[in-house]
């Protein structure tokens, strides 16, 4: 027998929206004002007010913000300027702000000069995955040709710079305008294309704000020419460029520091690859201990179909200021999640992102007819 009852439980089935961070970004540098805070911004932000005195963390806000277009936001963290000159310690700066701020990306607006930078870079991005579960990308700052430096001897010396260096997650950005990383920063996180859109993209209109109007010049005196810029490109630096007798600058590629082969060699599938984890972490975390999900063929199934939710939300075609823009990425097809339990409390999931094509090498081969129309040979 039983006593009559009744039990309402409410259950939470996860079906809410997440926290969007990505076209967040964190900029970190020196300046005179509010040191050792970090202080969000947005298009309403008065940077002198914020910022005070001019600086170089300054100029790249400004110019992030110009190339951010509607809704940019971001956060600052704003170091004291080390008395003896050496470099501050932005790395600790970094992590102490993840309190404050969870960001796609970060942005150091003071020039490095050893790979001892890049490669804290790259660790950090490891830290903050181990201690937060954050995928966060890098764009770091180089400082332009020094006095009497000629181009040739700056490549060879950014070329050092970058050897043996792997780092999938970092972009490097040499400052020969001076607002080169706020451009690009503000390029890619500018809501009028998608993060899987490269900063090359031309339809997205020129780089604004650039620093100097002029072409830069070395320290002989020397500007600047596309040959060089492409040969930095080719050490896998992250550089505007131009087309001759095409109005205004582009920008070449969002390389990244990545092996030569690898996947993530542009910041486009890093970005999506980070948003996909990101996602996936939450449908997974959520399912610990939940016997819901176990090695039966039905189980199965709905794990599959689950953990592509985040796939197919990506995947949807979406209308941007009158321009249709395909997915972030392709539909998920069959098999593209695999679900492999190794024990009864060890499973595995794999998943398959496919990016959609983006030409950046476009060729057109021009075919001469001379033959007659059948209407002119009557004739």
């Amino acid at each position: 027998m039983s006593w009559p009852n009744v039990t309402i439980n409410q259950l939470n089935q996860l079906q809410g929206e997440t926290a969007d961070i990505e076209r967040t970004v964190l900029f970190v540098g020196t300046g005179s004002k509010n040191t050792g805070q970090v202080l969000p911004v947005n298009t309403q932000t008065d940077f002198d007010t914020l910022l005070g005195a001019d600086s170089v963390l300054k100029r790249q806000l400004s110019a992030a913000l110009a190339n951010g277009g509607q809704n940019w936001s971001a956060f600052v963290c704003v170091l004291p300027v080390a008395k003896d000159g050496a470099a501050p310690d932005w790395v600790s700066a970094v992590e102490a702000a993840q309190m404050t701020a969870s960001v796609e990306g970060i942005v150091l607006c003071v020039d490095i000069a050893d790979k001892a930078q890049i490669n804290a870079a790259a660790t950090l991005r490891s830290t903050l995955l181990a201690k937060y579960g954050r995928w966060v990308w890098s764009i770091l700052s180089v400082g332009g040709p020094t006095e009497g430096e000629a181009w040739s001897d700056y490549i060879k010396r950014l070329s050092v710079l970058q050897d043996k260096v792997a780092a999938s997650s970092v972009q490097l950005v040499p400052r020969l305008w001076g607002n080169e990383p706020g451009v690009l920063a503000g390029r890619l996180c500018n809501r009028a294309v998608t993060i899987a859109d490269s900063p090359a993209r031309v339809k997205t209109g020129p780089l604004l704000d650039m620093g100097s109007t002029e072409l830069p010049k070395d320290g002989q005196g020397v500007p600047l020419d596309l040959a060089t810029l492409q040969a930095l490109e080719k050490q896998r630096y992250s550089v505007p460029m131009w087309y001759p007798d095409y109005d205004g600058f582009y920008w070449s590629d969002g390389r990244t520091l990545d092996v030569e082969g690898g996947d993530y060699q542009v910041i486009e599938y890093v970005r999506i690859a980070d948003k996909v984890a990101r996602r996936v972490r939450l449908l997974a975390i959520a399912r610990i201990a939940d016997r819901a999900m176990n090695s039966t063929p039905g189980s199965i199934a709905a794990t599959q179909q689950s953990f592509a939710k985040p796939l197919r939300d990506m995947s949807q075609a979406v209308q941007i200021n009158g321009i249709r823009f395909p997915g972030e990425v392709k539909t998920p097809r069959d098999g593209d999640v695999t679900v492999s339990w190794r024990t009864a409390k060890q499973v595995e999931i794999y998943i398959v992102m496919r990016p959609v094509e983006s030409p950046k090498e476009i060729t057109v081969g021009l075919v001469l007819d001379t033959s007659l129309d059948s209407s002119e040979a009557a004739a």
